[in-house]
């Protein structure tokens, strides 16, 4: 038996001591490093819970009309509002021990090595649900030991600044469901086309197994393989006591029913207008359109859901489907600007360029309103005449000459009224408008009108010759219905971000900017192109449509080799129709001509169908009288066709029709006058005296 000497037992007892020291020094630098660590992290503060998530798109009902993604469909939704079946098939499948460890689970961690060790390679996960949202919310997904440390640290930072259910649900939230959805929301109305407030036992237990392998388990992937972990989900929640034996058999035998593929891609509503609402807000919070679309905001649009559906439908049953001929419509309300309805064309997939707010086309006559408005700022009346007939106009100090015609070569060969001028579209009586107030006038009530694209100094800018945006002219339109109000077009109302802040609100001071007498005076002239009691020497320019209208409407067409226009307004809505060819083609068939009016005219009548009717009303400073429009002097009993027509104050006729003028009426008349002139006598001495 080998005794041990004093010197040997000596040698063994500092030998232990050193260990021991060591240990102990081991120790205390460990559990330093490891308060260090915790310390560190608790210094550093709780990590930014922010992702991208999809933007959600509603019309003015509130009701969802898109989202935007990049992508990744991402929503956020509390906790609260996640099923418990699918936090605790989670729990169940990733994490068991979720709620009594802190970020790391030692035991599942000693298991996975071991399994792994005895494997000789990688077999079993030990992360845990808090590793596993860090991983996701801070970290590429390189194999690395510096993503590993940042991971852990990343995972105590997360634990030690939030509650277990909030790193539940933004787990649930940020989870990859495969097919690019993200977050638990997503993959509920992906799969199942509902909120995950209401996803069922079974469809819950089905959804927790995807993140594992979504190209493996996800039901459109693999049925068979999805529904065998699906099962397993089940055991393990009857195992840990979420659910009892019943419960299993019933969620086992569950008959799913998923969303149709092709019902998970829906066209998207009104791409044209949602386009041009983007652009909007990437100027006005400048901010570019891929963070719009990941950051989770609510969009708030003025879109009227509704009016959309006919304007789509109206363009689909007015023009025929083997015509290429494409089109433009807005819809506005003039009071505020607010886009209710908007087409850039017949087809977004083929071609998403948008007509309504991105092409520069010749409006034709639909800029005389604005010409008659300066005409009217100008001293001209609706009774003032020019007379109609081809005329050669000279400019530029006799140095450039221009010889416009009226449509199919029509004069009157003699002197109208405005007021037939606007109703008849007589070029002629235009141009010399134009030229007698100067062409600088009408480029004035452009500016004011906000035609960005701006109206060049010709005489042919009074037939529309500069060209102009759709949803410009529309605006401009509607500024004349609002009694010469400033409003600009307007996509979004509001918008919110993930916390419910407002971050955008719309605002319009509405500015005065058109003198509201000629505003009025120039909206009640355009009545006249429904008004069949104006024809002369040609039909006035909404005759084919004038039947089918059933309350007033101020509005104006126009026409060039390629373009067919109609614009028009009720106090409650503006509306423009464009139609033609994108690559210089000419309208030649007389049904294309015609498009542009009936679109607008079908469209009008439902879109206000169960509005009330509304008239004009004219403001104060302004006479409405009834004269003979082919003089424009006052009507008399006699006079074959009697309108009312609106005047500035002061500016109103005086002069009866004499063409018409029966004796009796002669007398009468001629009584009024000197009576007039003598309550004018009298006032100026009362005033002298």
């Amino acid at each position: 038996m080998d005794v041990m000497t004093p010197r040997r037992l000596r040698i063994t007892l500092k030998t232990i001591r050193a260990l021991i020291f060591i240990s102990l020094l081991c120790l205390v630098l460990f559990s330093t490093i490891i308060l260090s660590i915790v310390l560190y992290a608790k210094w550093l503060g709780p990590p930014s819970l922010s992702v991208p998530q999809s933007t959600l798109i509603y019309a003015s009902d509130g009701s969802k009309i898109g989202e935007l993604h990049n992508g990744q469909k991402r929503y956020w939704v509390d906790i609260d509002h996640i099923s418990p079946h699918v936090r605790e098939a989670t729990m169940a499948i990733e994490d068991r021990s979720f709620y009594q460890h802190d970020g790391f689970d030692y035991k599942r961690i000693a298991g996975a090595a071991l399994a792994d060790l005895k494997a000789m390679a990688k077999v079993q996960g030990a992360s845990t649900i808090t590793q596993q949202y860090a991983r996701n919310l801070f970290l590429e997904h390189e194999k690395t030991w510096q993503r590993k440390a940042n991971e852990a640290l990343y995972t105590i930072r997360l634990e030690q600044n939030y509650s277990k259910d909030r790193i539940l649900e933004g787990y649930l939230n940020t989870i990859y469901y495969g097919h690019g959805v993200y977050g638990i929301e997503a993959a509920a109305n992906y799969y199942f086309g509902k909120s995950s407030s209401d996803l069922t036992l079974a469809e819950a237990a089905m959804l927790a197994g995807i993140p594992k392998g979504p190209t493996l388990y996800s039901p459109y992937a693999n049925r068979e393989k999805a529904e065998e972990r699906q099962e397993i989900i089940l055991k393990m929640m009857k195992n840990e006591g979420y659910i009892t034996e019943k419960q299993f058999q019933s969620a086992l035998t569950a008959e799913l029913v998923y969303k149709k593929k092709t019902d998970t891609v829906q066209p998207k509503l009104a791409p044209y207008f949602q386009d041009a609402m983007l652009s909007e807000i990437s100027d006005k919070l400048d901010i570019d359109a891929q963070a719009i679309q990941t950051k989770g905001l609510k969009i708030y649009t003025t879109l009227d859901a509704d009016m959309q559906k006919l304007a789509e439908e109206t363009v689909g049953e007015t023009i025929d489907e083997s015509s290429d001929i494409q089109t433009g419509i807005v819809a506005m309300d003039p009071k505020t600007g607010y886009v209710r309805a908007l087409i850039g064309g017949r087809n977004y997939e083929e071609s998403p360029f948008n007509r309504a707010t991105q092409a520069k086309r010749q409006p034709g006559s639909t800029i005389k309103p604005f010409l008659y408005y300066s005409a009217i700022m100008n001293g001209f009346t609706p009774s003032t005449e020019m007379k109609s007939e081809p005329t050669s106009f000279t400019y530029d100090n006799g140095k450039a000459s221009y010889k416009p015609s009226n449509y199919n070569d029509y004069y009157a060969n003699d002197f109208i009224t405005m007021l037939q001028a606007i109703a008849l579209s007589d070029n002629i009586y235009a141009v010399k408008t134009h030229m007698f107030i100067g062409m600088e006038e009408l480029i004035k009530t452009g500016k004011l009108l906000g035609l960005s694209t701006g109206i060049k100094k010709n005489p042919s800018a009074a037939l529309g010759t500069s060209p102009v945006r759709l949803i410009d002219m529309v605006n401009a339109y509607g500024m004349l219905g609002n009694g010469g109000k400033k409003v600009e077009p307007t996509f979004v109302t509001k918008i919110e971000d993930t916390a419910g802040n407002v971050i955008y609100e719309s605002k319009q001071e509405k500015e005065q900017v058109l003198d509201e007498q000629a505003a009025f005076v120039t909206t009640h002239m355009m009545k006249g192109m429904f008004d069949t009691t104006l024809n002369d020497y040609t039909s006035v320019t909404g005759h084919s449509i004038a039947d089918s209208l059933t309350r007033d409407y101020a509005g104006k067409s126009g026409t060039t080799s390629s373009d067919s226009w109609m614009i028009g307004f009720a106090p409650q809505l503006a509306v423009g129709v464009w139609t033609g060819y994108d690559k210089g083609k000419t309208i030649n068939l007389v049904q294309e001509r015609g498009y542009a009016k009936e679109i607008w005219s079908t469209f009008m009548e439902e879109a206000l169908d169960d509005q009330s009717v509304k008239a004009f009303r004219p403001p104060d400073g302004v006479v409405g009288v009834y004269i003979n429009p082919e003089s424009g002097k006052l009507a008399t009993k006699g006079c074959p066709t009697k309108r009312l027509t609106y005047f500035i104050e002061g500016t109103e006729p005086t002069e009866y029709c004499e063409e018409h003028m029966s004796d009796g009426e002669a007398s009468e008349t001629e009584q009024s006058s000197d009576q007039k002139e003598k309550e004018s006598w009298l006032d100026k001495f009362k005033w002298w005296d």
